[in-house]
């Protein structure tokens, strides 16, 4: 009996320590339609432990904007608020959320001006507290729809598409004070038949944009890029013969992109920036995928992407990651399992935690849909509570030689107020004998300390590490170190 129970405790524990998903939490319950944006916008956002999602939703009886946060990590969530409060015969639709610090920036398409829609604005300047006025960014006789916002400082980057100009083309707008005044629309396609659908990212000054267009009856993705804030753009790229519904993330000079393709998500990633692109690839596919509409973010060195997929017979909310920057991809996690329809799934991540919002018809009606993975933005490095160091140092690895894992411990002193001017982020990178990237296992700003991260040469994704010699290197603001380790199976 004894024994039996022990291994019930084993299997019981087992299923919590790889239990990362929590359960799904309900955030909306009202008898009307609760829906989320297309997959080009943006329906939620965090930063630290604060977490901002947006919807629409019909229950007044004309549809409005809505706005919930969580200032526990998505633990607890707040009442939602109408963001809106529009007259019975406008709606108000297709929401897109951005941060800046304390500062949340809100886009959608709204109708109060008549039926063809414009584009609005709104912000809030104390993490969502108060909202400051509608701002209203269009004014033309014809159809403005799909708006979504990035931000960097106090530059603000709108994209969308109307028909002012018979056909549907991509439109951008700026904002260089935070919100408060905006430059003119400036046209950013220039073709004869419909652009549709654009989804946009910033780094810096770097202004990154997809969509996708409809020649003959075919769909192709192009990407434009400012390198100078929205002033000038670059021409037309052609990232993808066929397919629709992009979506697109950047951290630094990497630009990842993800689409439609047939029965799969396409993906292509950028290392410079967007002056060139890797092959298309596939990131994953499956019998019956159906039309994904995935959505992706980066933060630090991990890629997030979700999706809906029907392969199993009717749509679910699916999700994948990598936690080396894209460079080898884990499977696929199925993250509902309803009797109903589930699609528009937005995906953010902040500190350790991985945040998913959807629509959901479970429960006769749309609602709104929330579930959080705790660790899943995690790189699982230890501080070893050493006091500070005096100096730089990579040890080694431990045990060597391993097989599959392997421990690698380094310092990190107190930095000079030089440094700290520079690109204070820490760099372990993992390469193989001929000096090809393999892993990389920490990439952010770490506090003076002495830290440990393990490297799992299982945990490759599609990829498995063979036998053999590795090294890894560390790099900081003025010190680089490389070490040699080898794995033995």
């Amino acid at each position: 009996m004894k024994t039996l129970i022990t291994l019930i405790f084993i299997i019981v524990l087992s299923g919590i320590v790889n239990a990362q998903w929590e359960a799904n939490v309900r955030m909306t319950n009202n008898t009307a339609i609760s829906r989320t944006s297309s997959n080009n916008a943006w329906c939620i956002a965090s930063n630290g432990n604060v977490v901002h999602i947006v919807y629409f939703d019909a229950r007044t009886g004309s549809t409005d904007i809505y706005y919930k946060r969580s200032i526990d990590g998505g633990v607890n969530w707040e009442n939602d608020i109408n963001l809106t409060n529009s007259s019975s015969n406008s709606s108000a639709v297709a929401p897109s959320i951005a941060l800046n610090g304390t500062s949340v920036h809100l886009v959608w398409r709204d109708s109060r001006d008549g039926p063809n829609g414009e584009i609005y604005y709104k912000r809030s300047i104390d993490n969502g507290v108060t909202w400051d006025a509608d701002i209203r960014l269009t004014n033309n006789s014809e159809l403005s729809w799909q708006p979504t916002i990035c931000v960097s400082g106090l530059n603000l980057h709108v994209v969308w598409y109307d028909n002012r100009d018979g056909v549907s083309q991509v439109y951008y707008k700026r904002s260089i004070d935070g919100g408060l005044n905006w430059e003119a629309d400036v046209r950013l396609t220039s073709h004869s038949y419909n652009e549709t659908n654009p989804s946009v990212c910033v780094s810096g000054t770097n202004v990154h944009v997809v969509w996708y267009d409809n020649q003959n009856g075919i769909t192709k993705i192009y990407y434009k890029r400012s390198m100078d804030g929205g002033l000038t753009w670059s021409s037309d790229y052609l990232l993808s013969n066929a397919g629709d519904f992009p979506t697109i993330a950047v951290s630094g000079s990497k630009v990842y992109a993800a689409w439609n393709g047939a029965n799969s998500i396409q993906y292509r990633k950028s290392l410079d920036g967007g002056i060139s692109w890797n092959t298309e690839s596939i990131l994953t596919n499956a019998p019956n995928l159906g039309v994904p509409n995935p959505n992706i973010c980066f933060n630090g060195s991990f890629v997030h992407i979700v999706w809906k997929d029907n392969r199993n017979g009717n749509y679910e909310i699916y999700y994948k990651k990598s936690r080396n920057e894209g460079l080898t991809w884990e499977a696929d996690t199925r993250l509902t399992n309803a009797l109903d329809e589930s699609r528009n799934a937005f995906v953010a991540a902040s500190n350790s935690k991985v945040h998913v919002v959807w629509q959901d018809s479970r429960d006769g009606n749309q609602e709104i849909y929330y579930k959080r993975d705790s660790t899943g933005n995690s790189t699982g490095i230890h501080n070893l509570n050493k006091g500070i160091p005096d100096k730089y140092k990579l040890y080694q690895n431990y045990p060597n030689p391993f097989n599959p894992t392997t421990k690698i411990r380094f310092s990190i002193p107190m930095r000079s107020p030089i440094e700290t001017f520079g690109d204070d982020r820490v760099v372990l990178n993992v390469y193989d004998i001929l000096g090809k990237e393999v892993a990389i296992l920490v990439n952010e700003r770490l506090n003076p300390g002495t830290y440990e991260v393990e490297w799992n040469a299982r945990l490759g994704g599609s990829t498995t590490f063979p036998s053999g010699v590795y090294f890894y290197r560390l790099t900081t603001e003025g010190f680089s170190e490389i070490k040699k380790m080898v794995l033995i199976k």
